[in-house]
């Protein structure tokens, strides 16, 4: 089921989430199909739970080919449960990002530039991955609406930061 879509400002957004109590489970299977149903509806190269209201840690992330990170590199389709995040080394990049709960918008955001997460999977399979550039991104990106972070809220210049269609008019790069 495509599910709604919380936007900045709704209050739900910046509450932390709980972990997730049993892996695997029946309810967990059911909120993982809406949200693939609901990030592949709106394009997204992401979804966290808490966006559709449902504050537990569960993340899901994956970009082939995608209208609203055309130049992007491929990231493998993961769904990541209870994640936890460690940055390896001090390296920040800074890029352009935008998030379905921040519709129409774009900024630069730093982040780490190589992480390592450590979730379980919808099995309750440990996952241990090294990842850098765009998919450490995504995935830091993701797991901070676990965290009720947005990614203005990590800005550091907004001069940096505006609608999509402003600053990349004729580029290809949309965002609904």
């Amino acid at each position: 089921m495509i599910r709604e879509i919380l936007r900045m400002g709704d209050p739900r957004l910046w509450q932390p989430s709980k972990p997730v109590a049993r892996v695997p489970a029946p309810d967990l299977d059911a909120l993982l199909a809406d949200m693939r149903e609901t990030m592949a509806a709106a394009n997204g190269a992401g979804l966290a739970a808490p966006q559709i209201g449902v504050p537990l840690r569960v993340v899901i992330f994956g970009v082939d080919a995608n209208p609203r990170y055309p130049e992007a590199p491929p990231v493998p389709y993961t769904e990541l449960v209870n994640p936890v995040l460690t940055p390896l080394g001090d390296a920040i990049e800074e890029g352009w990002e935008g998030c379905l709960s921040v519709p129409g918008l774009r900024g630069v955001v730093p982040r780490y530039a190589r992480l390592r997460y450590e979730p379980l999977d919808p099995q309750g399979r440990p996952i241990a991955r090294e990842v850098d550039g765009f998919h450490a991104r995504v995935v830091q990106h993701e797991c901070d609406h676990l965290d009720g972070i947005l990614y203005p809220m990590r800005m550091r210049d907004f001069s940096r930061f505006g609608f999509t269609d402003v600053l990349f008019p004729g580029t290809g790069v949309v965002d609904d």
